[in-house]
């Protein structure tokens, strides 16, 4: 029997744009009860450092600017100098989204594509990196999410308004990655239409943009309490 190879359309690959990466890391830590989460260390190492590592490790990414508190600026630069890809160590502003826009705005001219991550999730991998890069790098828009296991109630004046169908309901982690005009456009918009915008994907879809959508990883969690920490010191010691 005679095939015919094209009556399938071979996918195409498009190839990896330059990206960069903006890790944020200039919040106050008011929930952390006096601990300094950019500095409180796990197994030994401060944790801007584990998460930084893990983005120079990621062929992926190929520079990073690391956002920071004016008083850790000195302390974070030292700590980050020996990662050959950070590019700069910068002062944040008075809000996450003003953070992000500093970090933008000291990426280099050569990057298409940028990851935006919370400093305080350091058991970020390269995998979940990777992938969520490379569906930005096709769609434009990405994000890792994980299921969310919880009941949600949506509440007012103390009372439960609604309860949401849980099986369509994600977590969205970070790295948030973006083509990059997009997301300076998406910022910019968000701040002239004064909306409030709790992360990355938030400004985008503002726009009316999609996000795409990844596979997270559950222990990708964010360190805003001491408890987190705990759990934090937990995980890596379960995969030594």
């Amino acid at each position: 029997m005679k095939i015919n190879i094209f009556t399938k359309q071979a996918r195409r690959v498009l190839p990896l744009k330059y990206c960069g990466a903006v890790i944020v890391a200039a919040g106050t830590a008011s929930r952390m009860g006096g601990i300094d989460k950019v500095m409180a260390l796990l197994n030994g190492e401060p944790m801007i450092v584990r998460t930084v590592r893990t983005f120079e490790e990621c062929d992926a990414i190929r520079e990073i600017v690391i956002v920071t508190r004016s008083d850790l600026l000195t302390k974070v630069m030292g700590l980050c100098a020996k990662f050959p890809k950070v590019r700069a160590v910068v002062v944040g502003g008075e809000d996450r989204a003003a953070s992000v826009q500093s970090g933008l705005n000291t990426l280099s001219d050569k990057v298409r594509l940028v990851a935006v991550h919370d400093g305080a999730r350091p058991l970020i991998t390269w995998q979940v990196i990777d992938r969520t890069v490379r569906a930005a790098n096709t769609y434009g828009a990405a994000a890792p999410a994980v299921p969310v296991k919880d009941t949600i109630k949506l509440v007012q004046g103390g009372v439960v308004s609604t309860t949401p169908d849980r099986s369509r309901l994600q977590a969205v982690q970070t790295p948030q990655v973006f083509d990059f005009d997009l997301l300076r456009g998406a910022l910019k918009k968000a701040r002239q239409d004064k909306v409030s915008i709790t992360d990355d994907c938030s400004a985008v879809e503002n726009m009316g943009m999609s996000v795409k959508i990844v596979e997270g990883d559950e222990r990708n969690i964010k360190v805003t309490t001491p408890l987190d920490l705990k759990i934090a010191q937990l995980l890596l010691e379960e995969q030594l």
